[in-house]
């Protein structure tokens, strides 16, 4: 799984930069956070049998397939908020509520971080310190913005991992 990592990673820096470019910075520091969180994402979304995607932990909790659902929109909406726009069917705040099938949502998942680490490769490190209006209309920086991704990502994976281990499913990195 890392080298497939590395081998978008590469295929994403020829491809948004041209042949002679190479990602360097802060850009490339939070492409290899969101790779490593991608892939476990993406390992669990694979692991967990489809008759338990509709689970939840409580009564307006979302369900594994809304979180992975969640993730996908958040990977096409966030980038949007920092220039990067979505694809044009894209539409956010409807997309979490669509019914999909596992493989389906693997492969919507898998093309939405796609999606997102193309918009990361296409910024700079001169493009961290523009301001952008982030969530309640505040303003941050690129910078903080990419760091808010990361930590998003991270904290629904932490989630579906403990979705996972409560039902059974042991990640599997970790077997």
């Amino acid at each position: 799984m890392k080298t497939i990592g590395v081998f978008i990673f590469l295929c994403l820096a020829l491809t948004v930069y041209g042949q002679d470019a190479v990602i360097t910075g802060y850009p490339a520091e939070v492409l290899r956070e969101i790779d490593g969180t991608a892939g476990r994402i993406t390992q669990l979304a694979e692991a967990v049998p489809e008759e338990l995607y509709d689970w939840r932990p409580a009564e307006g909790v979302r369900s594994f397939r809304e979180v992975f659902l969640h993730l996908a929109g958040a990977n096409y909406s966030l980038p949007g908020l920092m220039g990067y726009q979505p694809p044009e069917w894209y539409e956010r705040g409807k997309f979490e509520q669509t019914v999909f099938a596992k493989n389906e949502v693997i492969e919507v998942l898998k093309a939405s971080f796609e999606h997102q680490q193309t918009a990361i490769a296409s910024f700079t490190d001169a493009d961290m310190d523009i301001t952008v209006r982030w969530f309640g209309g505040r303003e941050t920086t690129r910078r903080a913005a990419l760091l808010s991704i990361t930590r998003h990502a991270g904290e629904h994976l932490g989630q579906l991992i403990a979705y996972a281990r409560m039902n059974g499913v042991v990640p599997p990195w970790s077997r």
